[in-house]
């Protein structure tokens, strides 16, 4: 699949492709809503190897056109919105919501440029606001599956519990053996009675190189991009 990306704006990186190797693990179908869709990587590689009714949502005017180039591209069907998730009154429900929200939080460390900075941080998405509405848009049995950081997975966890969203599965990223985890992923869903599964976690890197799973999802991908000027 070939993707194209705004040069000077926020790209796509490794937390989203390894987020898409977790979602496989749970065979999505149905109606797919991607939340801050950006230039439509996740939702479009869902759609690419599943059977599913793709729509995208980003606050990002740029973000949605590319997206809808990217989905003509490679001969997708998919309907994408210029909206605020938080606020956009959508006329269906779902029965996967998936998304690499934005999740740092710290106003002095936050980029001057506009893109990056609603890309990276959670002014415009709070956890808390951004969990109500995905409960309030899936359907009785429907799933969330989303990374965030991992420091903040104890909030995420209250926050999920708090709208009675089970935890399924979670996976935790670490860089290395030796270093604390950096992402948490996480399937939760409604109406759910099983037992939470603490899945392996994933290793990024060894000796100084791309670990031998990593290898392989990349290679499993295949994504090519190019960054264009809007």
């Amino acid at each position: 699949m070939f993707i194209y990306q705004e040069k000077g704006g926020y790209c796509y990186n490794s937390d989203t492709l390894f987020l898409y190797d977790f979602i496989t693990k749970f065979s999505p179908k149905g109606e797919v809503l991607d939340v801050g869709c950006g230039c439509g990587v996740l939702g479009l590689l869902i759609k690419e190897n599943f059977k599913v009714k793709l729509t995208g949502i980003d606050i990002q005017k740029n973000n949605i056109f590319l997206s809808g180039i990217n989905s003509k591209n490679n001969d997708f069907e998919a309907k994408f919105i210029y909206n605020d998730f938080l606020k956009y009154d959508f006329d269906k429900k779902f029965d996967f919501i998936v998304s690499n929200p934005p999740f740092y939080r710290g106003k002095s460390k936050q980029s001057s440029n506009i893109s990056k900075k609603i890309s990276r941080f959670n002014d415009s998405l709070p956890p808390d606001e951004f969990i109500k509405k995905c409960n309030s848009l899936l359907k009785p049995r429907g799933e969330l599956i989303f990374c965030y950081d991992a420091c903040e997975a104890d909030k995420i966890f209250l926050i999920l519990s708090k709208y009675k969203i089970k935890i399924n599965d979670i996976r935790y990223v670490h860089p290395g053996f030796d270093k604390n985890a950096t992402v948490v992923q996480i399937r939760a869903k409604k109406s759910s009675k099983s037992l939470l599964k603490c899945l392996p976690p994933l290793i990024t890197h060894t000796n100084g190189e791309f670990s031998k799973e990593v290898k392989k999802i990349y290679k499993k991908i295949a994504l090519k991009s190019l960054k264009c000027e809007l």
